[in-house]
This record gives C-alpha cells, structure tokens and sequence, in this order.
C-alpha cells in the first residue's frame, strides 16, 4: 500500500501546480493561433508544445532540467549554434536585389530598428530593468526571431520565452499592427507615390555583395559577425549558382530542423515559476511600443528624405513600415496596404523588399551593438 501512495505522490498528477495549469492555457493558445490563424506557425507549435513539456511535474523537460530539452538548449542555444544556422537558411532564402537595386532604401531598413533603441531606453529608465534586460526586450522591435534569441540568451536567458513569444506573435501581427501605423503616418497623396521600375542588377553585384558586406560589416562590429557572417555565406550559395544542392539543404531540410530544435528549446524555458511574473507582461508590452516604433520609424526616415529627392525619385513612405525584419510579410503587408488605398493602381511590392531585406542586416547589427556594449 505505501508504494501505491509513493507512485502516487510521484506522479504528475499529484504535482500540478495553477501555474502549470495557466502554462498548458498559454501553450493551447499559441498553438491555436498558430493553426487556426496561420500565426508563425513553424515556431509557435514548437514554442507552445515546448511550454507544455516544461511544464509536466518530475518530467525534467524544461531547458533547466538534465534531460533532452537541457541538452538541446545547453549545446544549441547557449553555445550560439542554432540562430546562426537559421541565419544561413534565411540567407539561402534571401533575394538582396530589390535592395540593391535602391541602395538607399537600405536607409530605410536602418531607421526601421529606431524601437530596438526607443524601447531598451524605456525599459531601462522607466520601468528599471537591467541593461542587458533592457536590451534583450529592446530587440523585439527588430521583428527577427532568431536575432531576439541569439541576444537574449547571451544577455538575458531567463527572459528568453518571454521574448520569444513576444518576438514572434507582433511578427505574426504585422498585417493588424502596421496598416493603422501607415494610415496615420502618411497622406493619400503619399501613399499615391508610384515608384519606377528598379534598374536590373547584374550577376557580378548580387555575388559581391554577401562578400563585401559580410567582411564590411563583421569588421565594423564584431559581435554580429556570427548573424552577419552566416546570413551573407547563406545568400553567397543561392547566387553562386553552382552550389544548388548547398543552397537547397540550406534553406530547405536544416533551417527546418533547426526551427523544430530550437522552437521547442526556447518553449522549454517557459516554467510557471519564469514565464507568470510581472516582468513577462512588461516585456509583452515594451514589445510592442518597439515593433510599433520600428515601424513608424521607416515611415518618418522616408518622409524626410523625399524633401531632398527630386519629384521622379520620391519614395512610397510606406515602405518604411517594411524595414522591420519580418521577410516576407512586412513587405506584402505594405504591398496590401497601399494597393487598397489606391484601388489598385499603385503595387509597391518589389519597393518595399529592399528596406524589407534591410531590416535583417539592421536587426543583427543592432544585436551586435547591443552585445559590444554590454558584453
């Protein structure tokens, strides 16, 4: 009879605490909204169901514990491996040719990151969290899961579901968040603006870019050298074109174990204990004022430089929302937007993925700033 009440008592069952409970209610509605509005998907079903897993009593699951998820995040997180291989796979995916056919909508891309900074400020003189809290809450105004995760695990790990989550439920919200955004920002007669057709970019230019940038800015700042460098080695392979089979497993079958790793690693770090504290609802908040920063950001830096453009070279101020990074859905978001308002006639949706690209390459130095500072 007592091993009866021994396995009992060492059951989950026995164990679950309100805040397991309200964990398994956080994790359910991600996944819902993951499948039933196509939210990021492929790393909120992995984030939700890694929450629920670090939420079973004695099943040392969670990335804290001895077990698979502490081992999947001890030698994929926190040794830096996974985000940079998303990287790579991001940059297989990647075409750099809008950008580089309107090299100063790269301007664009690097005000998008103005919440990164707006936010990390706030966080850190208004609502007093730490430097390095400041700055891991900071990177969500990037809209770039995997830069948000690369920096909060160095400088904040025991934020980093939080984060996470909040990272990539305002990227799945791009089409709600910044239409409003846009809307006030902009007048009819700007989002009128109908931008010329880019001039074509020749095979020399897209294979010398990912090298030049990728030393340029590696030695400009070191600390991003780890997301730059395998962004640009990625995006090298796609256009070499001779190394199809490189650029296929790159951007096909390893970024996506690698999302399934490291979805369910970060979910794992959300216990009861971590996750149900005041400072996750002030990151979820402080998330927010980022992304929506960020954006306004683009859209005010494009204002500005229209006074100084002639009437033929004007920009679309729109495409400023599309300097965050979340690829490609900012930039078909603002490609949505103004073709609404315009009942068609204006399409901006190439215009739009220069800054959209940009903002990848801004996220990460942005991150690599942040680390430079705070070490």
């Amino acid at each position: 009879m007592d091993k009866f009440f021994n396995l009992i008592n060492s059951s989950g069952f026995w164990n679950l605490s309100i805040g397991n409970w309200l964990m398994f209610l956080i994790a359910g509605v991600l996944i819902y909204l993951a499948i039933t509005k196509k939210y990021e998907p492929l790393l909120l079903i992995p984030i939700g169901f890694g929450a629920i897993l670090a939420n079973l009593p004695q099943g040392l699951m969670s990335s804290y514990d001895p077990g698979i998820m502490g081992f999947i995040y001890r030698t994929g997180i926190k040794t830096e491996l996974l985000p940079p291989i998303i990287f790579l796979g991001v940059g297989a995916l990647t075409d750099f040719r809008p950008l580089l056919a309107r090299p100063i909508t790269f301007l664009l891309g690097a005000a998008a990151q103005l919440g990164i900074f707006v936010a990390a400020l706030g966080a850190y003189y208004i609502l007093g969290f730490t430097p390095y809290e400041a700055a891991s809450i900071g990177i969500i105004g990037g809209a770039d899961g995997p830069t948000t995760i690369f920096l909060t695990s160095k400088l904040a790990p025991h934020l980093l579901g939080a984060v996470a989550v909040a990272a990539y439920s305002y990227m799945a919200l791009v089409p709600i968040i910044q239409p409003p955004i846009m809307r006030f920002l902009t007048t009819k007669k700007e989002r009128a603006i109908d931008m010329p057709q880019a001039r074509p970019i020749s095979k020399t230019a897209v294979i010398l870019f990912p090298i030049i940038t990728g030393i340029v800015a590696s030695l400009a700042i070191p600390s991003s050298a780890p997301l730059i460098g395998m962004l640009m080695f990625g995006n090298l392979i796609r256009e070499s074109g001779v190394t199809e089979r490189l650029k296929k497993t790159a951007g096909g079958a390893l970024i996506d174990i690698v999302t399934i790793f490291l979805g369910l690693a970060v979910g794992a770090t959300m216990k009861s204990e971590n996750f149900l504290t005041l400072s996750t609802l002030g990151v979820i908040v402080l998330g927010f004022f980022a992304f929506s920063f960020s954006t306004a950001g683009g859209i005010i830096f494009a204002k500005i430089l229209n006074l100084f453009l002639k009437a033929n070279k004007k920009i679309n101020p729109c495409i400023g929302a599309a300097g965050v990074s979340a690829v490609p859905m900012a930039a078909r978001t603002v490609q949505k937007f103004v073709s609404d308002e315009t009942n068609g006639i204006v399409n901006p949706i190439m215009p739009a993925m220069g800054p959209n690209v940009a903002g990848v390459i801004g996220s990460a130095i942005a991150a690599g700033v942040f680390i430079s500072l705070l070490g």
